[in-house]
């Protein structure tokens, strides 16, 4: 800044303020030396040419854009005030939206105290207070201007009654209390920002009502009380009656089709519950639910023939804790939905059985749980009638249960004069209605029998089928009479084609094939294992092949007309279960009492097996049994701690093979069929270079 200037605003500066002492002539000079050392080098700063600088996305605006002009209205809604309030107007029956919102919003409001000091309440505290707003003032002022006056007067000689003067002040002070000034003061606040308020509110839709009178009389409070009565003396009476006399009341029951009012509603009570229960077990599994439906292992593809298993669900009930599973069946109609059987193996703990219905719609809790006096070893459900189950206890006894029934006693059960088995029931299978069209089944048991069973009204009708029987071994009588001993029956299966042919496992490890034509002979024997036949199954595809297990430790596939075993695993422990695809003719699977499951697809490799994974938790759980599920890509497995595990197959374990280039994947029974006929003819096909017989078995060994 030059000096001129500088000397003008110091001048101005003078004339604003007067009463400032001028300064002197030595500090204006030294002043004026400051100013001129001040100029220095920064004079070319000053003089050089500002310019403005803007950004790079600036936008450029005419000279009418930026005259225009915005116009704001200010309104006096309160814009956070709701629009779409409704209430349920009773007289019309809907719902009203409310025209009349509420506008007004208070941002502050504070109650206070304060009063002005020239008010008529301001002026009654005071006088309340004893103080008037006048006698201060003279009391104050006027000892003091007497006092000074005397003083002035005679400065040198003391002034008469100073101490009295004195004293009477000390006394006014006393007397006075000096008040605060309520009203004279400032305060000090601050608010933070208030978030605007929110009001959500919702009004569910009104009950039914419904108006309901009766009317009450002596005879009816007393009739209502005599039928209760009659209720608990037929529930002492069936609590102490035998379980022939309880079937017989249920079937009079059914008979009369007598239901009441409350079971009615109950039951609807009971299905909504049921709904309600699936949707709420649909939430809090839906992970597992979406990885059933969608997941693929994309690591498939990495692992060449290789593939995984994924655990889904497991089903426990902790009324079944310390029962095996002995059993697995799924529904034929309804193809999320399957029994389990459950008993004991071991003959030392056997207690009581249960029969449970699960769904994969309802993993927690079972939909149907029966309960039976002793274990159950085996069970079927009808194919075309879903509702009727067959199951084999231990005690021999078998038994039928229906499941549109409300009761949890069976329908049909057999005893000791009905033909009951003497020996635990192993499988049982329902079979085509006779020609009369009753429903009839099999069973098989360790007595050797292997007996039929129709169900005609309320009877349990029985005839035996055939008598197995051990050739060539007798034991010695009485009287040196020479008596066979007859053989022991574990497992069957009948043909899906062929009605009359049929399969039987036994304990001695042989396998017959029977007919129901013959009562007394075998149509062929096989020397299948070295131990008890666990399970026998025909192919559902082929009609000629079937496969077979056992404890000692091997699965075999048969050709019915060839006595040596297609194919020879060894699996390295005892096995419990096997069971074909039901999409393929050339996977099975298999369980092991070392808690694995074994995966084999024979079109891809004939020696080894595709996946080989534990799913159990606990080492010294055994695996006891394995099902397939008719249409999704899962199997279940049950273990002897009472639980079912669901496992989803991977990619690689139900691919389809690719077909060349310009043909069309066919598919269809013809196609499995084909397939496995094939790999029969690489196993039978003479191999004359290296001198091999005709008769060859494929022997895989883990």
């Amino acid at each position: 800044m030059p000096t001129k200037q500088r000397q003008n605003v110091a001048a101005v500066g003078q004339i604003q303020k007067p009463n400032m002492p001028k300064p002197s002539k030595a500090a204006s000079k030294k002043k004026e030396e400051d100013d001129s050392t001040d100029i220095g080098d920064g004079v070319e700063e000053w003089t050089q040419a500002k310019t403005l600088i803007k950004p790079r996305d600036q936008l450029e605006l005419t000279e009418a854009e930026l005259n225009e002009e915005f116009t704001r209205i200010l309104t006096a809604n309160n814009p956070h005030a709701p629009q779409n309030i409704v209430r349920y107007s009773f007289k019309e029956r809907a719902y009203k939206p409310v025209s009349i919102v509420e506008q007004l919003a208070i941002h502050f409001s504070l109650d206070g105290n304060m009063l002005h000091k020239d008010s008529d309440e301001a002026r009654r505290q005071k006088l309340r207070m004893g103080v008037l707003e006048g006698s201060t003032q003279t009391d104050t002022t006027a000892p003091e201007t007497g006092d000074n006056m005397e003083a002035e007067e005679h400065p040198e000689t003391p002034v008469a009654g100073e101490e009295g003067a004195d004293r009477e002040d000390s006394t006014k002070s006393r007397k006075e209390r000096k008040l605060t000034n309520q009203f004279n003061y400032s305060e000090r606040a601050s608010q933070s920002l208030n978030n605007p308020l929110r009001e959500r509110a919702c009004q569910t839709e009104p009950p039914p009502r419904e108006v309901f009178s009766a009317t009450a009389n002596q005879w009816e409070i007393y009739d209502a009380y005599v039928e209760e009565l009659k209720k608990q003396q037929k529930l002492k009476e069936k609590q102490k009656a035998p379980a022939s006399k309880k079937e017989e009341e249920a079937r009079s029951r059914r008979r009369l089709g007598a239901t009441e009012s409350q079971s009615d509603d109950l039951s609807k009570l009971v299905k909504s519950c049921k709904i309600m229960e699936r949707m709420v077990n649909q939430n809090s599994f839906d992970d597992v639910t979406q990885d059933f439906k969608y997941f693929e292992d994309p690591a498939d593809e990495f692992r060449g023939q290789e593939g995984t298993l994924m655990p889904l669900w497991k089903f426990q009930n902790d009324k079944a804790k310390g029962l095996s599973v002995t059993a697995l069946c799924w529904n034929p109609n309804y193809k999320d939905f399957f029994a389990v059987g459950q008993g004991s193996y071991d003959f030392v703990k056997q207690n009581r059985g249960m029969v449970q219905f699960y769904s994969l719609k309802n993993p927690s809790f079972p939909e149907y749980v029966f309960s039976t006096d002793t274990g159950v070893m085996c069970l079927d459900i009808h194919r075309e009638h879903p509702y009727l189950l067959a199951v084999g206890l231990y005690d021999g006894n078998v038994a039928v249960y229906n499941l549109k029934a409300n009761t949890q006693l069976p329908a049909f059960i057999s005893s000791a004069k009905s033909g009951k088995h003497t020996d635990p029931v192993w499988q049982v299978k329902w079979q085509k209605d006779d020609m009369d069209n009753n429903p009839n089944f099999f069973s098989i048991s360790s007595d050797g029998r292997v007996v039929s069973w129709t169900l005609v009204k309320d009877e349990l009708l029985h005839s035996d089928v055939i008598k197995l029987s051990l050739n060539g071994t007798t034991a010695s009588g009485p009287e040196g009479l020479k008596l066979q001993i007859h053989g022991s029956g574990t497992a069957f299966d009948f043909h899906w084609q062929i009605d009359y042919l049929y399969l039987v496992g036994t304990e001695e490890g042989k396998i017959h094939k029977c007919s129901k034509a013959y009562s007394s002979k075998f149509l062929d024997t096989y020397d299948a294992h070295n131990m008890a036949v666990d399970t026998v199954r025909w192919n559902p595809f082929h009609p000629k092949v079937f496969i077979s297990c056992s404890s000692d430790w091997t699965v075999k596939i048969w050709q019915h007309d060839v006595k040596t075993p297609m194919f020879v695993f060894d699996l390295n422990a005892p096995v419990a279960d096997v069971a074909w695809a039901p999409f393929s003719s050339t996977v099975f699977a298999a369980v092991t009492i070392d808690g694995k499951v074994h995966v084999f697809d024979l079109s891809v490799n004939k020696y080894e097996a595709l996946c080989q994974q534990a799913v159990v938790a606990k080492k010294k759980t055994k695996l006891t049994h394995v099902e397939f599920n008719p249409v999704y890509p899962v199997l279940i497995v049950g273990d002897d701690r009472g639980y079912v595990t669901s496992l989803k197959l991977s990619p690689n374990l139900r691919k389809i093979p690719k077909e060349k280039k310009g043909q069309e994947t066919q598919k269809g029974p013809e196609v499995e069929v084909a397939k496995l006929d094939k790999l029969l003819s690489l196993v039978r096909e003479p191999d004359t270079k290296q001198g091999k017989p005709e008769s060859q078995t494929h022997r895989a060994e883990f």
